[in-house]
């Protein structure tokens, strides 16, 4: 189908195609007469999320987690709990109204409000608000009481009672009013209204936007602002809630931590007092020390007792007084032991106070007393020995003054040993104490560091979790940087979108409509499509005969479309004679009523004006014409359809009988067809007709006349226009293919007058001189009138 094919079937259901867009149109504008107004608000909320500040000096921004938090907000912005929220409160504001306040509510939906309103529920009410001094003042007043928005004539604490009471209304059962308001189909209050409120995040802002739309501007306006106060204190308590759960966790367990640290600790306490530890590490380190120094000490006392032994006896040998010593009186061996004696206690004395200072003594006292005896000693061993020299001849004053010398260091080195060795003795039993007092000191220790150590991580963790509480307190604080306003006008309705759609939405419909009936048309429609599914070549078309043709000139068309099938039938190269008789065309048809004895008897007439003769034999009987004419139908003359009645005075359709001359026409009968080639044997031998058309009957309802057909030159199928061409058709057409060979050709009946544009071209018609410019330019013909 080419442009001007499409735009002539668009054309032919012209009056459809603009009737069906106007009536949906009209329609649309009847069923909107009395449109629904919309308003809508938006507020603004500032988040923080991405950019706002943190205690945490080194986080960094993460696009995941951000868009976490905001898929979170989002969503408890979108939650049922926080729709419930709002839908409860919006509903205590408005019946807590005395009155409708279009701030508020618009005076329709306040009264639907109050008719649908049960008793029950407005007496309750009333006694909250009789009794208002009797409510406790110290219940938790939420931020909408400090909305700007929120109803100044409305005490915030009777608010918050009724909020209470309908929740816990909405909660006891579900067939209780505040319940069905809420999941029903209320067009404010239900879950279903509130959730249209629309949540979007502002691009890669920290802004979230939140929109709605409803009949009411008041109601638009404080649903908004209840979704504010409501999703900030709900995810200021999520998230504060989930911190402090936290905090406390760590609170518990540095608290258990602490205990079990000061226990242990106490246990070390305990220990270093019972054993007199003030610091074991010190202590023990002193004690090895100390004893070290005097196990060297008491060695090398030792070492010196033993040489002074021996320088003794070697001058006592020299003065050979060993006897004289044993024969002297008892004083000076007295003296000489108690010289030892005092001795002694010096070196006691001295250990005493290396030990403790601070300790009082008499060592000074001890000192002079043994000095005194020293000097008494030695006057009386000089009354004793009074002898200048020894046996050596060695002055005996020298040797004795070195013997006593001798024999003094020795006994003061004696006695010094003696205490070194009780001094030992303590020693190790003090070593008895500290060696098991270390594993279990250590032991305790490790008990404190664990403890310590657990305790520090807690700690730490409960300074990273109160840092992680401070950062959630700060980034949960929400605020409103844009309060919903109120809508003054309501939005552009849609109604002139619609009737436009609703327009298009017809022509769109009406033209698929009319593709559709033209795409599953089967019928023979013109001579393109008739070749195609009859597989046969064409002899010509001829269209109908209609009463109002309209400023085409049919009659030019008839004639024309006549002649050219004359001219191809008497053409020698397609009907050559096939003996020395005139030539024999056979007129056939499937079924009746095809239009094969107008289309033979106008054949004959037209060659007949041309000077041939030609012979008409019709078995079909007259033509039957002055029927009644048919009214134009109501619907086609409504849908501007051009008239489809047919003008059976027109001289195309009159019986060929009453324009052929006797001699050019005969009937015969139909049971005496086999006879039909013995009568063409006997025509009139002196003047033999140049041509023979013999019309046989519906090939469907009477058998094929073999011989006939066989000494036909040319077989002509008529088929209508507007018929299909079924398997029946198809079943004898190939039988009547077989028996005729190429000599098989057909004619269209009945066409559309347009349809003739494909022999005759351009219809002779009047047209405007715009019409001509488009159909050109549809034909892309720019230079049409261009002359070679």
């Amino acid at each position: 189908m080419n442009m001007i094919e499409l735009l002539r079937l668009m054309r032919s259901h012209l009056v459809l195609l603009i009737a069906a867009p106007l009536l949906l149109a009209g329609l649309v504008i009847l069923l909107t007469k009395k449109p629904r107004f919309i308003f809508s608000s938006e507020t603004t909320l500032y988040t923080g999320l991405a950019t706002g500040s943190s205690i945490e000096m080194d986080k960094t921004f993460n696009y995941f987690v951000t868009n976490t938090a905001f898929d979170n907000l989002i969503n408890i912005i979108n939650s049922r709990e926080t729709q419930h929220q709002v839908a409860i409160r919006l509903l205590a504001e408005h019946l807590l109204l005395g009155r409708s306040d279009p701030k508020y509510i618009s005076e329709a939906s306040y009264v639907e409000l109050k008719k649908i309103t049960p008793a029950y529920i407005t007496d309750h009410i009333q006694l909250l608000q009789a009794n208002r001094a009797s409510l406790q003042t110290d219940r938790h007043v939420t931020d909408e009481t400090g909305n700007p928005l929120f109803p100044a004539g409305i005490d915030p604490v009777l608010f918050e009672h009724t909020v209470y009471w309908l929740t816990t209304l909405m909660k006891s059962n579900d067939t209780n009013f505040v319940y069905k308001l809420l999941n029903y189909e209320h067009p404010h209050y239900s879950i279903k209204a509130v959730s249209c409120v629309k949540a979007v995040r502002l691009s890669n802002s920290d802004l979230i936007r939140l929109s709605y739309e409803t009949d009411d501007p008041g109601i638009c306006q404080q649903t908004l602002a209840f979704f504010n106060q409501r999703c900030i204190s709900n995810y200021r308590l999520i998230k504060e809630s989930h911190s402090d759960e936290v905090v406390r966790y760590f609170e518990n367990q540095l608290s258990q931590a602490n205990d079990k640290l000061r226990t242990a600790e106490d246990k070390l306490l305990g220990f270093n007092k019972s054993n007199n530890i003030i610091n074991y590490y010190e202590q023990s380190k002193a004690v090895a020390v100390v004893k070290e120094d005097m196990e060297v000490d008491y060695n090398n006392k030792k070492g010196q007792l033993a040489g002074l032994d021996a320088a003794i006896k070697r001058l006592e040998a020299k003065l050979n007084i060993q006897q004289l010593v044993q024969l002297k009186s008892n004083s000076v061996m007295d003296k000489k032991r108690q010289l030892g004696d005092i001795n002694y206690a010096i070196a006691n004395a001295e250990a005493d106070e290396q030990s403790n200072p601070s300790a009082p003594t008499n060592l000074s006292s001890m000192r002079n007393q043994a000095n005194a005896l020293k000097n008494e000693i030695k006057e009386s061993i000089d009354e004793l020995y009074t002898y200048q020299h020894t046996t050596d001849g060695l002055q005996v004053n020298r040797v004795l003054d070195e013997w006593l010398s001798k024999v003094v260091e020795a006994e003061s080195l004696r006695a010094k040993m003696q205490v070194m060795e009780l001094r030992n003795k303590d020693f190790q039993q003090q070593y008895a104490v500290y060696a098991p007092a270390g594993a279990h000191i250590k032991r305790i220790e490790r008990e404190i560091s664990v403890s310590e150590q657990g305790y520090l991580e807690l700690l730490h963790g409960l300074n990273l979790a109160k840092l992680k509480q401070q950062d959630n307190e700060l980034s949960a604080n929400l605020k409103t940087v844009d309060p919903p306003y109120f809508p003054l006008s309501p939005n552009p309705t849609k109604r002139k979108a619609l009737v436009i759609l609703a327009a298009l939405f017809g022509g769109i419909l009406v033209l698929a409509g009319i593709f559709i009936t033209e795409h599953f048309d089967h019928t023979l429609r013109n001579m393109k499509t008739a070749a195609r599914i009859l597989r046969l070549p064409p002899l010509g078309m001829f269209p109908k005969v209609l009463l109002k043709p309209g400023a085409v000139d049919q009659k030019f068309i008839h004639q024309r479309l006549l002649d050219i099938m004359a001219q191809k039938l008497w053409q020698e190269p397609f009907c050559p004679p096939r003996g020395t008789g005139p030539r024999l065309v056979l007129f056939v048809s499937m079924s009746d009523k095809e239009g094969k004895t107008v289309l033979a008897g106008n054949l004959a007439r037209m060659m007949g004006r041309q000077g041939k003769k030609i012979q008409y034999m019709n078995a079909g009987g007259p033509v039957i014409t002055g029927l009644p004419l048919k009214p134009y139908p109501f619907f086609g003359r409504l849908l501007g359809y051009p008239d489809p009645r047919i003008d059976f005075s027109d001289v195309l359709l009159q019986d060929p009988g009453n324009y052929l001359s006797p001699i050019s026409y005969r009937q015969y009968d139909i049971n005496e067809i086999d006879l039909i080639t013995e009568a063409l044997l006997h025509l009139d031998e002196g003047n033999p007709p140049d041509m023979v058309f013999v019309e046989l009957p519906s090939l469907l309802h009477f058998r094929i006349p073999v011989q006939l057909v066989e000494q036909a030159d040319c077989c002509v199928l008529v088929c209508r226009a507007n018929r299909t061409w079924g398997e029946a058709d198809e079943v004898m057409c190939d039988e009547l293919r077989e028996k005729t060979g190429d000599r098989l050709r057909f004619i269209v009946n009945g066409v559309r007058l347009q349809e003739t544009e494909s022999l005759l071209g351009e219809l002779p018609r009047k047209r405007s001189a715009f019409r001509r410019r488009m159909k050109n330019l549809f034909r892309l013909q720019y230079y049409a009138k261009n002359q070679i």
